[in-house]
């Protein structure tokens, strides 16, 4: 067909009657998936049974019960800020409670360690990021 031809509303109206016949294909294609399923679960049980076995002896090998958390990243795998103190490079904080180097030398500068933003401003102002 030319499409050069057409009138927006033809143009339209093609567009419109290509978008119904790609949701009915999809739901076709899905469709045919299912019923094919089907077909694919009987060959496997006549496979097993062909071969002397039964079926619930055999599928729990095929695909085992998942195991809880299985598939969850470790937190190992985090990478943290880790701060270092200017001072002295055996004093090192990566995260939380504060070590006692880090408490003293906050109240030394007049940080108030329980304070998020005071941490948060002394770790910017007086420790070096490693």
């Amino acid at each position: 067909m030319e499409y050069a031809n057409l009138s927006v509303e033809e143009i339209q109206r093609q567009l419109d009657e290509a978008e119904s016949k790609k949701t009915a294909l999809k739901r076709l294609l899905e469709t045919r998936r299912e019923e094919g399923k089907d077909d694919i679960v009987q060959q496997v049980r006549d496979l097993i049974e062909s071969n002397g076995y039964d079926y619930d002896e055999i599928i729990p090998l095929v695909a085992p019960k998942r195991r809880r958390g299985a598939g969850r990243k470790l937190s190992g795998d985090r990478q943290y800020k880790r701060y270092v103190d200017p001072d002295n490079a055996e004093n090192i904080y990566v995260r939380g409670v504060l070590p006692g180097w880090m408490k003293k030398k906050m109240q030394d500068q007049g940080y108030d360690p329980s304070s998020k933003e005071d941490r948060e401003a002394f770790k910017a102002n007086s420790l070096r990021e490693i």
